[in-house]
């Protein structure tokens, strides 16, 4: 499982108050934290005014360069943003993100074509999020042949299908297991991505939805998620699901990481 750390956001209020105040401290911390549970990618959003978006995001890839070789993942709504900023690393990471909407993918997808960078693609284009399966697969198929254009490898894409409020939903997650399983069927090699946490808004004892989304989701085909790595219970149902699902020879992952302290009970 690619598992892109979701814990230094602007969003989140203490993450904001150091952005505001430049704790760097507070910032190399998390960028830490996320690196020693195990994170793939350390996702790096200001959440902050467009005006001042650019500086505050090199100010925080510097806070983390400093503590971590971890690969980032450059995270803003806005395409110029993301094309001054992602060169601001010091290695290839992840493009967080683009879609169909407007211009962004053809502003972003020839800046990265000849790179290794890594990109999420959102299944949503100027009409919004689409409200079922098949026009979301529309959005996909847009998207692919946009990626086939700039020469973007489908290995290099991680597609988030845009998990929405499971207690606003008719259906339950059908909808989204139908998207990532017809993806995962067409393309073997693509990632698919998700922030965990959506799924759960609004809901009580929103850790028991989450374990049971990802278990479900990881079945249908997801392999990348936007979540916290410290968690050690969902890193655990990760790690467990992929034994289970047989992608973990012998369970030697699964021990490994038991050994590690990385999930089970907090050892003293």
């Amino acid at each position: 499982m690619i598992i892109i750390g979701e814990k230094i956001n602007g969003s989140i209020p203490s993450v904001a108050k150091a952005i505001a105040e430049r704790d760097d401290q507070f910032i190399k911390d998390r960028a830490k934290m996320q690196a020693g549970a195990g994170a793939t990618y350390i996702d790096c959003c200001a959440s902050v005014d467009e005006s001042v978006e650019v500086e505050t995001l090199k100010w925080m890839i510097d806070c983390i360069q400093e503590v971590t070789d971890l690969p980032i993942s450059v995270d803003s709504p806005s395409a110029d943003v993301l094309a001054q900023v992602f060169e601001h690393c010091k290695r290839p990471g992840v493009i967080n993100s683009v879609s169909m909407e407007g211009d962004k993918v053809d502003k972003i997808f020839p800046l990265i074509a000849d790179t290794k960078w890594e990109i999420i693609c959102l299944l949503s284009d100027d009409t919004g999020i689409p409200k079922c399966a098949a026009d979301r697969l529309k959005v996909f198929d847009a998207l692919m042949i946009k990626a086939k254009e700039y020469g973007i490898a489908p290995n290099r894409m991680h597609i988030d299908p845009l998990v929405e409020m499971l207690c606003t939903s008719e259906d339950g997650i059908a909808m989204n297991e139908e998207v990532i399983s017809t993806i995962r069927a067409l393309y073997p090699s693509i990632h698919i991505t998700a922030a965990v946490s959506n799924i759960s808004f609004n809901l009580p004892v929103r850790k028991l939805v989450n374990l049971g989304f990802m278990v479900l989701a990881m079945k249908a085909g997801l392999d990348s998620a936007i979540l916290d790595p410290t968690n050690r219970d969902l890193l655990g149902v990760i790690y467990a699901t992929e034994a289970l699902l047989g992608e973990d020879e012998y369970c030697m992952e699964y021990i490994g990481a038991y050994r590690e302290g990385m999930i089970g009970p907090v050892k003293k």
